[in-house]
């Protein structure tokens, strides 16, 4: 039942935020599940692959990493650890400062990356993009940057 309290949510917004909510999980499931499957990578390891290619050619620091996905150290650090060990990146010392750790990609990571980024493009078409009109893509847009505008606010706060 609506009401005028701003920070209570009624039936339809709660049944709106439960379809995106669901939505979201089973995209990201699907999406990673093709991925496993196509290139033998998960949504994880294909996320830092994507950051590593767009950046610099010595590489990135694990806390730019984290900071670029918007994940936390240790999570970071785990799933590195995992990459490492799988060959898709290495980590080589910053030339800059003995303190610090370069991650980069290695030439397995990067054809890991490269394979798995036009079925991903593919799949993202077919599952989302191709069942949207015009006006829901452009609400979307709109709408997401909005909310992203308001939760950096927000963490900008504290």
């Amino acid at each position: 039942m609506p009401t005028s309290e701003v920070s209570e949510v009624d039936d339809a917004e709660w049944a709106l935020f439960d379809g995106f909510s669901l939505m979201h999980a089973e995209l990201a499931r699907e999406l990673d599940r093709r991925l496993q499957r196509d290139a033998a990578i998960s949504q994880a390891d294909y996320g830092l692959l994507l950051e590593l290619f767009r950046g610099p050619d010595e590489g990135l620091r694990p806390g730019t990493l984290g900071d670029l996905i918007g994940w936390e150290k240790s999570r970071v650090s785990h799933q590195l650890t995992r990459m490492v060990g799988r060959g898709l990146v290495e980590r080589v010392e910053c030339d800059t400062d003995a303190r610090g750790s370069m991650i980069v990609l290695t030439r397995d990571g990067r054809r890991a990356l490269l394979r798995a980024m036009r079925d991903h493009a593919r799949a993202i078409r077919e599952l989302f993009l191709d069942r949207l009109e015009p006006d829901e893509k452009r609400a979307i847009a709109a709408a997401s940057a909005r909310v992203r505008a308001g939760l950096s606010a927000s963490a900008a706060a504290r």
